[in-house]
Protein backbone atom coordinates (compact mmCIF):
# COMPACT_ATOMS: atom_id res chain seq x y z
CA UNK A 1 0.00 0.00 0.00
CA UNK A 2 1.46 3.35 -1.07
CA UNK A 3 2.29 5.97 1.54
CA UNK A 4 0.21 9.08 2.11
CA UNK A 5 1.88 12.35 0.98
CA UNK A 6 0.85 14.32 4.07
CA UNK A 7 2.69 17.63 4.05
CA UNK A 8 4.84 16.59 1.05
CA UNK A 9 5.06 19.48 -1.41
CA UNK A 10 8.04 18.45 -3.51
CA UNK A 11 7.39 16.44 -6.66
CA UNK A 12 10.64 14.46 -6.40
CA UNK A 13 9.83 13.26 -2.86
CA UNK A 14 6.40 12.04 -3.92
CA UNK A 15 7.69 10.26 -7.00
CA UNK A 16 10.83 8.71 -5.53
CA UNK A 17 9.49 7.48 -2.19
CA UNK A 18 6.41 5.47 -3.12
CA UNK A 19 3.77 8.01 -2.15
CA UNK A 20 0.31 8.10 -3.70
CA UNK A 21 0.43 10.55 -6.62
CA UNK A 22 -2.56 11.71 -8.62
CA UNK A 23 -1.36 12.33 -12.16
CA UNK A 24 -2.07 15.97 -12.96
CA UNK A 25 0.21 16.00 -16.00
CA UNK A 26 -2.64 15.75 -18.56
CA UNK A 27 -3.61 19.27 -17.43
CA UNK A 28 0.03 20.34 -17.11
CA UNK A 29 0.55 19.26 -20.73
CA UNK A 30 -2.28 21.55 -21.87
CA UNK A 31 -0.53 24.48 -20.24
CA UNK A 32 3.08 23.99 -21.38
CA UNK A 33 2.84 23.22 -25.09
CA UNK A 34 3.64 26.83 -25.99
CA UNK A 35 4.99 29.93 -24.21
CA UNK A 36 2.29 30.86 -21.70
CA UNK A 37 1.53 32.93 -18.59
CA UNK A 38 -1.01 31.63 -16.08
CA UNK A 39 -2.57 32.60 -12.79
CA UNK A 40 -4.38 30.16 -10.47
CA UNK A 41 -6.20 30.84 -7.20
CA UNK A 42 -7.06 27.95 -4.91
CA UNK A 43 -7.71 27.62 -1.14
CA UNK A 44 -4.83 26.79 1.19
CA UNK A 45 -3.61 23.19 1.39
CA UNK A 46 -5.10 22.29 -1.97
CA UNK A 47 -1.89 21.11 -3.64
CA UNK A 48 -0.76 24.37 -5.24
CA UNK A 49 2.85 24.05 -4.04
CA UNK A 50 3.14 20.50 -5.37
CA UNK A 51 1.83 21.72 -8.72
CA UNK A 52 4.39 24.53 -8.81
CA UNK A 53 7.17 22.06 -8.07
CA UNK A 54 5.87 19.77 -10.82
CA UNK A 55 6.38 22.58 -13.34
CA UNK A 56 9.87 23.17 -11.96
CA UNK A 57 10.95 19.56 -12.39
CA UNK A 58 9.41 19.38 -15.86
CA UNK A 59 11.15 22.47 -17.24
CA UNK A 60 14.45 21.48 -15.63
CA UNK A 61 14.18 18.21 -17.56
CA UNK A 62 14.13 15.68 -14.72
CA UNK A 63 12.79 12.96 -17.00
CA UNK A 64 13.02 10.03 -14.59
CA UNK A 65 10.50 11.62 -12.22
CA UNK A 66 7.80 11.56 -14.90
CA UNK A 67 8.18 7.98 -16.03
CA UNK A 68 4.76 6.34 -16.24
CA UNK A 69 2.90 9.65 -16.24
CA UNK A 70 0.78 11.04 -19.06
CA UNK A 71 3.30 13.67 -20.11
CA UNK A 72 6.32 11.36 -20.22
CA UNK A 73 6.27 10.48 -23.93
CA UNK A 74 4.98 13.88 -25.04
CA UNK A 75 7.51 16.29 -23.58
CA UNK A 76 10.72 17.19 -25.43
CA UNK A 77 13.30 16.15 -22.84
CA UNK A 78 16.18 17.38 -25.00
CA UNK A 79 15.32 20.94 -23.98
CA UNK A 80 15.78 22.32 -20.49
CA UNK A 81 14.95 25.77 -19.23
CA UNK A 82 16.35 27.99 -16.45
CA UNK A 83 13.78 28.23 -13.66
CA UNK A 84 13.34 31.09 -11.19
CA UNK A 85 11.08 30.03 -8.33
CA UNK A 86 9.85 32.58 -5.83
CA UNK A 87 8.16 30.97 -2.83
CA UNK A 88 6.57 33.20 -0.20
CA UNK A 89 5.07 30.39 1.88
CA UNK A 90 7.67 30.31 4.65
CA UNK A 91 7.51 32.55 7.71
CA UNK A 92 5.52 35.69 8.36
CA UNK A 93 6.25 39.08 6.81
CA UNK A 94 5.25 41.99 9.06
CA UNK A 95 6.47 45.05 7.15
CA UNK A 96 7.59 46.33 3.78
CA UNK A 97 11.18 46.06 5.02
CA UNK A 98 10.65 42.37 5.86
CA UNK A 99 9.27 41.86 2.35
CA UNK A 100 12.25 43.50 0.65
CA UNK A 101 14.65 41.36 2.69
CA UNK A 102 12.71 38.20 1.75
CA UNK A 103 12.64 39.09 -1.95
CA UNK A 104 16.37 39.81 -2.02
CA UNK A 105 17.00 36.49 -0.25
CA UNK A 106 14.91 34.67 -2.89
CA UNK A 107 16.88 36.39 -5.66
CA UNK A 108 20.19 35.34 -4.10
CA UNK A 109 18.92 31.78 -3.82
CA UNK A 110 17.85 31.72 -7.48
CA UNK A 111 21.19 33.19 -8.53
CA UNK A 112 23.06 30.43 -6.71
CA UNK A 113 20.95 27.65 -8.21
CA UNK A 114 21.37 29.05 -11.72
CA UNK A 115 25.11 29.64 -11.33
CA UNK A 116 24.99 33.29 -12.33
CA UNK A 117 26.04 36.55 -10.67
CA UNK A 118 23.95 39.70 -10.63
CA UNK A 119 24.77 43.19 -9.43
CA UNK A 120 22.03 43.33 -6.83
CA UNK A 121 21.19 46.66 -5.20
CA UNK A 122 18.31 48.34 -3.43
CA UNK A 123 16.29 48.52 -6.66
CA UNK A 124 14.62 45.12 -6.45
CA UNK A 125 12.87 45.49 -9.80
CA UNK A 126 16.27 45.99 -11.45
CA UNK A 127 17.58 42.90 -9.64
CA UNK A 128 14.71 40.81 -11.00
CA UNK A 129 15.33 42.04 -14.55
CA UNK A 130 19.01 41.15 -14.25
CA UNK A 131 18.17 37.70 -12.96
CA UNK A 132 15.88 36.95 -15.89
CA UNK A 133 18.17 38.37 -18.56
CA UNK A 134 21.39 36.76 -17.28
CA UNK A 135 19.66 33.37 -16.92
CA UNK A 136 18.48 33.68 -20.51
CA UNK A 137 21.97 34.65 -21.70
CA UNK A 138 23.73 31.79 -19.88
CA UNK A 139 21.40 28.95 -20.86
CA UNK A 140 20.35 30.13 -24.30
CA UNK A 141 16.74 29.36 -23.48
CA UNK A 142 13.82 31.45 -22.35
CA UNK A 143 13.24 31.60 -18.62
CA UNK A 144 10.50 29.98 -16.53
CA UNK A 145 9.19 32.03 -13.56
CA UNK A 146 7.15 30.27 -10.89
CA UNK A 147 5.64 32.19 -7.98
CA UNK A 148 4.12 30.20 -5.13
CA UNK A 149 1.86 31.83 -2.49
CA UNK A 150 2.31 35.14 -4.28
CA UNK A 151 -0.22 36.84 -1.97
CA UNK A 152 0.83 35.47 1.43
CA UNK A 153 2.84 38.58 2.45
CA UNK A 154 -0.35 40.61 2.00
CA UNK A 155 -2.57 38.10 3.78
CA UNK A 156 -0.12 38.04 6.70
CA UNK A 157 -1.13 41.66 7.31
CA UNK A 158 -4.71 41.65 6.08
CA UNK A 159 -6.09 43.15 9.30
CA UNK A 160 -3.72 46.14 9.01
CA UNK A 161 -4.68 48.11 5.91
CA UNK A 162 -1.65 50.40 5.98
CA UNK A 163 0.95 47.64 6.16
CA UNK A 164 -0.85 45.31 3.75
CA UNK A 165 -1.08 48.15 1.21
CA UNK A 166 2.67 48.83 1.56
CA UNK A 167 3.44 45.14 1.09
CA UNK A 168 1.13 44.98 -1.92
CA UNK A 169 3.02 47.86 -3.55
CA UNK A 170 6.31 46.07 -2.92
CA UNK A 171 5.02 42.93 -4.62
CA UNK A 172 3.54 44.95 -7.45
CA UNK A 173 6.99 46.46 -8.05
CA UNK A 174 8.36 42.95 -8.61
CA UNK A 175 5.51 41.38 -10.53
CA UNK A 176 5.30 44.30 -12.95
CA UNK A 177 8.81 43.42 -14.17
CA UNK A 178 7.43 40.36 -15.94
CA UNK A 179 5.62 42.34 -18.64
CA UNK A 180 8.79 44.15 -19.70
CA UNK A 181 10.72 40.85 -19.83
CA UNK A 182 8.21 39.07 -22.03
CA UNK A 183 10.75 38.37 -24.78
CA UNK A 184 12.89 36.41 -22.30
CA UNK A 185 10.12 34.31 -20.78
CA UNK A 186 8.94 30.84 -21.77
CA UNK A 187 6.42 30.21 -19.01
CA UNK A 188 5.03 32.11 -16.03
CA UNK A 189 2.85 30.53 -13.36
CA UNK A 190 1.61 32.40 -10.30
CA UNK A 191 -0.55 30.87 -7.62
CA UNK A 192 -2.04 31.86 -4.28
CA UNK A 193 -5.24 31.94 -2.27
CA UNK A 194 -6.68 35.28 -3.30
CA UNK A 195 -7.00 37.12 -6.57
CA UNK A 196 -6.34 40.82 -6.35
CA UNK A 197 -7.81 43.22 -8.88
CA UNK A 198 -5.62 43.99 -11.87
CA UNK A 199 -5.57 47.65 -10.88
CA UNK A 200 -4.21 46.98 -7.40
CA UNK A 201 -1.59 44.30 -8.00
CA UNK A 202 -1.49 43.12 -11.61
CA UNK A 203 -1.41 46.50 -13.31
CA UNK A 204 0.64 46.11 -16.47
CA UNK A 205 0.53 42.32 -16.23
CA UNK A 206 -2.51 41.78 -18.44
CA UNK A 207 -0.91 38.85 -20.25
CA UNK A 208 -1.61 36.51 -17.31
CA UNK A 209 -4.38 34.05 -18.21
CA UNK A 210 -6.53 33.42 -15.16
CA UNK A 211 -7.52 29.73 -15.00
CA UNK A 212 -9.12 29.92 -11.55
CA UNK A 213 -12.62 29.48 -12.95
CA UNK A 214 -11.76 27.65 -16.16
CA UNK A 215 -13.62 24.36 -16.64
CA UNK A 216 -10.59 22.90 -18.46
CA UNK A 217 -8.53 23.15 -15.27
CA UNK A 218 -11.20 22.68 -12.60
CA UNK A 219 -9.48 19.57 -11.21
CA UNK A 220 -5.85 20.67 -11.50
CA UNK A 221 -5.76 20.85 -7.67
CA UNK A 222 -7.79 18.57 -5.40
CA UNK A 223 -8.93 14.96 -5.66
CA UNK A 224 -11.83 13.77 -7.81
CA UNK A 225 -14.24 10.99 -6.84
CA UNK A 226 -12.47 8.71 -9.32
CA UNK A 227 -9.09 9.51 -7.73
CA UNK A 228 -10.38 8.32 -4.37
CA UNK A 229 -11.98 5.17 -5.75
CA UNK A 230 -8.86 4.17 -7.70
CA UNK A 231 -5.61 5.60 -6.30
CA UNK A 232 -6.88 5.53 -2.69
CA UNK A 233 -9.04 2.41 -3.01
CA UNK A 234 -6.98 0.33 -0.55
CA UNK A 235 -6.79 3.14 1.97
CA UNK A 236 -10.54 3.74 1.82
CA UNK A 237 -11.72 0.15 1.81
CA UNK A 238 -15.13 -0.07 3.48
CA UNK A 239 -15.65 3.70 3.73
CA UNK A 240 -19.16 5.17 3.57
CA UNK A 241 -18.72 7.02 0.27
CA UNK A 242 -21.85 9.14 0.68
CA UNK A 243 -20.73 10.35 4.11
CA UNK A 244 -17.17 11.00 2.93
CA UNK A 245 -18.51 13.09 0.05
CA UNK A 246 -20.83 15.00 2.39
CA UNK A 247 -17.93 15.85 4.68
CA UNK A 248 -15.08 16.73 2.31
CA UNK A 249 -16.22 17.01 -1.32
CA UNK A 250 -18.07 19.88 -2.96
CA UNK A 251 -15.41 22.37 -4.07
CA UNK A 252 -16.55 23.56 -7.48
CA UNK A 253 -14.49 25.55 -9.99
CA UNK A 254 -16.88 25.31 -12.96
CA UNK A 255 -16.03 21.69 -13.65
CA UNK A 256 -16.06 18.40 -11.76
CA UNK A 257 -16.27 18.90 -7.99
CA UNK A 258 -13.17 17.98 -5.99
CA UNK A 259 -12.25 16.91 -2.48
CA UNK A 260 -9.89 18.87 -0.28
CA UNK A 261 -6.65 16.79 -0.44
CA UNK A 262 -5.55 17.65 3.08
CA UNK A 263 -8.84 16.43 4.54
CA UNK A 264 -8.69 13.15 2.63
CA UNK A 265 -5.11 12.41 3.66
CA UNK A 266 -5.71 13.21 7.35
CA UNK A 267 -9.01 11.32 7.33
CA UNK A 268 -7.19 8.19 6.17
CA UNK A 269 -4.21 8.75 8.46
CA UNK A 270 -6.46 9.13 11.52
CA UNK A 271 -8.23 5.82 10.93
CA UNK A 272 -11.20 7.15 8.90
CA UNK A 273 -12.24 9.49 11.67
CA UNK A 274 -14.39 12.45 10.56
CA UNK A 275 -12.97 15.73 11.83
CA UNK A 276 -12.45 19.31 10.58
CA UNK A 277 -8.83 18.75 9.59
CA UNK A 278 -8.50 21.49 6.95
CA UNK A 279 -10.44 24.13 8.85
CA UNK A 280 -8.44 23.64 12.03
CA UNK A 281 -5.18 24.51 10.24
CA UNK A 282 -6.23 28.15 9.95
CA UNK A 283 -9.57 29.50 11.15
CA UNK A 284 -10.70 32.75 9.45
CA UNK A 285 -10.32 35.04 12.49
CA UNK A 286 -9.96 38.16 10.33
CA UNK A 287 -13.14 37.33 8.46
CA UNK A 288 -15.04 36.93 11.71
CA UNK A 289 -13.90 40.40 12.78
CA UNK A 290 -14.88 41.80 9.38
CA UNK A 291 -18.34 40.24 9.56
CA UNK A 292 -18.93 41.67 13.03
CA UNK A 293 -17.64 45.12 12.09
CA UNK A 294 -20.00 45.30 9.11
CA UNK A 295 -22.88 43.72 11.06
CA UNK A 296 -23.21 41.13 8.32
CA UNK A 297 -26.60 39.39 8.39
CA UNK A 298 -25.47 35.76 8.56
CA UNK A 299 -28.65 34.19 7.12
CA UNK A 300 -27.68 35.81 3.83
CA UNK A 301 -24.86 33.26 3.59
CA UNK A 302 -27.55 30.70 2.82
CA UNK A 303 -28.46 32.26 -0.53
CA UNK A 304 -25.70 34.31 -2.13
CA UNK A 305 -26.00 35.58 -5.69
CA UNK A 306 -23.01 37.46 -7.10
CA UNK A 307 -21.61 38.49 -10.43
CA UNK A 308 -18.23 37.49 -11.79
CA UNK A 309 -16.61 40.78 -10.75
CA UNK A 310 -17.32 40.10 -7.08
CA UNK A 311 -15.51 36.77 -7.25
CA UNK A 312 -12.53 38.30 -9.03
CA UNK A 313 -12.05 41.61 -7.24
CA UNK A 314 -10.18 41.74 -3.96
CA UNK A 315 -8.37 44.72 -2.51
CA UNK A 316 -7.07 45.50 0.94
CA UNK A 317 -8.70 48.95 1.10
CA UNK A 318 -12.15 47.62 0.27
CA UNK A 319 -12.53 43.99 1.29
CA UNK A 320 -15.76 42.28 0.34
CA UNK A 321 -16.17 39.44 2.87
CA UNK A 322 -18.02 37.31 0.31
CA UNK A 323 -15.10 37.58 -2.12
CA UNK A 324 -12.67 36.55 0.59
CA UNK A 325 -14.90 33.68 1.78
CA UNK A 326 -15.07 32.35 -1.77
CA UNK A 327 -11.40 32.69 -2.59
CA UNK A 328 -10.36 31.20 0.75
CA UNK A 329 -12.55 28.12 0.22
CA UNK A 330 -15.35 28.77 2.71
CA UNK A 331 -17.82 29.28 -0.14
CA UNK A 332 -17.93 27.57 -3.51
CA UNK A 333 -19.97 27.74 -6.71
CA UNK A 334 -23.33 26.00 -6.65
CA UNK A 335 -24.67 27.08 -10.05
CA UNK A 336 -24.10 29.62 -12.81
CA UNK A 337 -26.55 31.43 -15.06
CA UNK A 338 -26.35 34.11 -17.71
CA UNK A 339 -28.47 37.23 -17.29
CA UNK A 340 -30.12 39.50 -19.88
CA UNK A 341 -26.84 41.36 -20.39
CA UNK A 342 -25.10 38.05 -21.15
CA UNK A 343 -23.10 38.37 -17.95
CA UNK A 344 -22.49 35.43 -15.64
CA UNK A 345 -24.13 35.29 -12.22
CA UNK A 346 -23.04 32.81 -9.57
CA UNK A 347 -25.03 31.17 -6.80
CA UNK A 348 -22.65 30.32 -3.95
CA UNK A 349 -22.92 27.81 -1.13
CA UNK A 350 -20.80 26.35 1.65
CA UNK A 351 -18.96 23.38 0.09
CA UNK A 352 -19.45 20.62 2.63
CA UNK A 353 -20.29 19.55 6.16
CA UNK A 354 -16.83 20.20 7.56
CA UNK A 355 -16.83 23.84 6.50
CA UNK A 356 -20.45 24.43 7.50
CA UNK A 357 -20.04 23.10 11.02
CA UNK A 358 -16.64 24.67 11.68
CA UNK A 359 -17.32 28.03 10.02
CA UNK A 360 -20.59 28.62 11.83
CA UNK A 361 -19.04 27.54 15.12
CA UNK A 362 -16.39 30.22 14.57
CA UNK A 363 -19.00 32.79 13.58
CA UNK A 364 -21.07 31.91 16.62
CA UNK A 365 -18.04 32.35 18.88
CA UNK A 366 -17.21 35.64 17.17
CA UNK A 367 -20.71 37.06 17.37
CA UNK A 368 -21.20 36.03 20.99
CA UNK A 369 -17.65 36.28 22.38
CA UNK A 370 -18.18 32.83 23.87
CA UNK A 371 -15.26 30.66 22.93
CA UNK A 372 -15.21 27.88 25.50
CA UNK A 373 -18.93 27.40 26.16
CA UNK A 374 -20.15 27.41 22.55
CA UNK A 375 -19.53 23.68 22.13
CA UNK A 376 -21.61 22.75 25.17
CA UNK A 377 -24.43 25.07 24.08
CA UNK A 378 -24.43 23.46 20.63
CA UNK A 379 -24.43 19.94 22.03
CA UNK A 380 -27.28 20.71 24.42
CA UNK A 381 -29.39 22.36 21.75
CA UNK A 382 -28.92 19.45 19.35
CA UNK A 383 -30.18 16.95 21.93
CA UNK A 384 -33.15 19.14 22.89
CA UNK A 385 -34.25 19.80 19.31
CA UNK A 386 -34.10 16.13 18.35
CA UNK A 387 -36.26 15.35 21.39
CA UNK A 388 -38.63 18.24 20.55
CA UNK A 389 -38.16 19.43 24.15
CA UNK A 390 -39.11 23.06 23.58
CA UNK A 391 -39.08 24.06 27.23
CA UNK A 392 -35.48 22.89 27.23
CA UNK A 393 -34.77 24.65 23.91
CA UNK A 394 -36.11 27.91 25.32
CA UNK A 395 -33.99 27.59 28.45
CA UNK A 396 -30.89 26.80 26.37
CA UNK A 397 -31.35 29.87 24.13
CA UNK A 398 -31.88 32.08 27.18
CA UNK A 399 -28.73 30.64 28.73
CA UNK A 400 -26.73 31.33 25.58
CA UNK A 401 -27.73 34.98 25.31
CA UNK A 402 -27.38 35.51 29.05
CA UNK A 403 -23.75 34.40 28.76
CA UNK A 404 -22.85 36.97 26.11
CA UNK A 405 -20.64 39.80 27.47
CA UNK A 406 -22.75 42.64 26.11
CA UNK A 407 -20.20 45.29 27.09
CA UNK A 408 -18.29 44.18 24.01
CA UNK A 409 -21.12 45.41 21.80
CA UNK A 410 -22.12 48.70 23.42
CA UNK A 411 -20.09 50.81 21.00
CA UNK A 412 -21.80 49.18 18.03
CA UNK A 413 -25.35 49.04 19.44
CA UNK A 414 -25.41 45.63 17.85
CA UNK A 415 -28.08 44.39 20.21
CA UNK A 416 -30.56 46.95 18.85
CA UNK A 417 -30.79 45.15 15.52
CA UNK A 418 -33.17 42.25 14.94
CA UNK A 419 -30.64 40.91 12.45
CA UNK A 420 -28.13 40.29 15.23
CA UNK A 421 -30.40 37.85 17.07
CA UNK A 422 -31.32 36.14 13.79
CA UNK A 423 -27.61 35.91 12.89
CA UNK A 424 -26.67 34.30 16.21
CA UNK A 425 -29.55 31.82 15.95
CA UNK A 426 -28.68 31.06 12.32
CA UNK A 427 -25.03 30.38 13.20
CA UNK A 428 -26.12 28.39 16.25
CA UNK A 429 -28.38 26.10 14.22
CA UNK A 430 -26.10 25.89 11.17
CA UNK A 431 -23.23 24.68 13.36
CA UNK A 432 -25.37 21.63 14.22
CA UNK A 433 -25.16 20.42 10.59
CA UNK A 434 -28.87 21.00 10.22
CA UNK A 435 -30.30 21.82 6.80
CA UNK A 436 -31.13 25.52 7.04
CA UNK A 437 -33.15 27.68 4.67
CA UNK A 438 -33.02 31.37 5.58
CA UNK A 439 -35.90 33.64 4.58
CA UNK A 440 -37.73 30.62 3.18
CA UNK A 441 -40.11 31.92 0.52
CA UNK A 442 -43.62 30.60 -0.08
CA UNK A 443 -46.60 32.02 -1.94
CA UNK A 444 -47.70 33.63 1.35
CA UNK A 445 -44.44 35.42 2.14
CA UNK A 446 -41.18 34.39 3.73
CA UNK A 447 -40.37 32.95 7.12
CA UNK A 448 -37.08 33.75 8.86
CA UNK A 449 -35.72 30.19 9.16
CA UNK A 450 -36.73 26.69 8.14
CA UNK A 451 -34.62 24.03 9.86
CA UNK A 452 -34.54 20.32 9.00
CA UNK A 453 -32.89 18.14 11.61
CA UNK A 454 -33.40 14.39 11.44
CA UNK A 455 -37.14 13.74 11.13
CA UNK A 456 -38.05 17.15 12.55
CA UNK A 457 -38.82 20.31 10.62
CA UNK A 458 -38.81 23.63 12.49
CA UNK A 459 -40.36 26.80 11.10
CA UNK A 460 -39.02 29.81 13.03
CA UNK A 461 -40.01 33.46 13.02
CA UNK A 462 -38.12 36.14 15.02
CA UNK A 463 -39.38 39.44 16.38
CA UNK A 464 -37.49 42.18 18.24
CA UNK A 465 -39.40 44.05 20.95
CA UNK A 466 -38.02 47.42 22.07
CA UNK A 467 -40.13 48.05 25.16
CA UNK A 468 -38.43 48.70 28.50
CA UNK A 469 -40.78 46.42 30.42
CA UNK A 470 -41.75 43.49 28.24
CA UNK A 471 -45.01 41.70 28.97
CA UNK A 472 -45.81 38.35 27.28
CA UNK A 473 -48.22 38.74 24.38
CA UNK A 474 -51.20 36.56 23.57
CA UNK A 475 -51.12 35.45 20.89
CA UNK A 476 -47.39 35.46 20.28
CA UNK A 477 -47.08 37.72 17.18
CA UNK A 478 -44.17 35.74 15.73
CA UNK A 479 -46.01 32.41 16.02
CA UNK A 480 -49.23 34.02 14.83
CA UNK A 481 -47.52 35.20 11.66
CA UNK A 482 -46.43 31.62 10.89
CA UNK A 483 -49.97 30.36 11.41
CA UNK A 484 -51.79 33.19 9.63
CA UNK A 485 -49.58 33.05 6.56
CA UNK A 486 -49.68 29.26 6.59
CA UNK A 487 -45.94 28.85 6.10
CA UNK A 488 -46.29 25.12 6.88
CA UNK A 489 -48.37 24.52 3.76
CA UNK A 490 -45.22 24.48 1.64
CA UNK A 491 -44.04 21.42 3.57
CA UNK A 492 -47.15 19.22 3.26
CA UNK A 493 -45.09 16.32 1.89
CA UNK A 494 -43.08 16.32 5.11
CA UNK A 495 -46.25 16.13 7.19
CA UNK A 496 -47.81 13.47 4.94
CA UNK A 497 -44.72 11.33 5.52
CA UNK A 498 -45.61 11.30 9.22
CA UNK A 499 -42.84 13.69 10.22
CA UNK A 500 -43.63 16.52 12.65
CA UNK A 501 -43.57 20.20 11.71
CA UNK A 502 -42.86 22.50 14.64
CA UNK A 503 -43.91 26.16 14.31
CA UNK A 504 -41.93 28.37 16.69
CA UNK A 505 -42.26 32.09 17.40
CA UNK A 506 -39.36 33.75 19.19
CA UNK A 507 -39.45 37.27 20.62
CA UNK A 508 -36.25 38.99 21.72
CA UNK A 509 -36.23 42.17 23.77
CA UNK A 510 -33.70 44.94 23.21
CA UNK A 511 -33.67 46.02 26.85
CA UNK A 512 -33.40 42.48 28.25
CA UNK A 513 -30.97 41.52 25.48
CA UNK A 514 -32.41 38.05 25.48
CA UNK A 515 -35.23 35.79 24.43
CA UNK A 516 -38.29 36.89 26.42
CA UNK A 517 -41.05 34.81 24.86
CA UNK A 518 -41.16 31.59 22.86
CA UNK A 519 -44.29 29.72 21.87
CA UNK A 520 -44.69 26.72 19.60
CA UNK A 521 -47.25 24.58 17.84
CA UNK A 522 -46.59 21.14 16.35
CA UNK A 523 -48.64 19.96 13.36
Amino acid sequence: MKKLPIGIQTFSAVRLDDFVYIDKTPLVWKMVQQPSRYFLSRPRRFGKSLLVDTFKELFEGNKALFEGLYIYDKWDWSKTYPVIKLDFADGTIQSRKDLDVRILDLFYGAQTLLGIECEFNTDLASCFRQLIQKAHAKYGQKVVVLVDEYDKPILDNIDNVEISAQVREGLKNIYSVLKGQDAYLQFVFMTGVTKFSKVSLFSGLNQLEDITLDSRFATICGYTQNDLQTSFAEHLDGVDWAKLKEWYNGYQFLGEAVYNPYDVLLFISKGLLYRSYWFETGSPSFLIKLFKKNRYFLPELDNIQVDENILNSFDVENINPITLLFQAGYLTIDSVNEDELEELNFHLRIPNREVQSALYSQLLSGYTHLAESVRSHRRNLLVLLKAADFDGVQAEIVSLFASIPWRNFTKNDIDSAEGYYASVMFAYLSSLNAHITAEDISNHGQVDLTVKLGDHLFIMEFKLDKSTDYQPQTPNPALQQIITKNYAQKHQAWSQAGKPIHQIGLIFNQNARNLVQMDWLTV
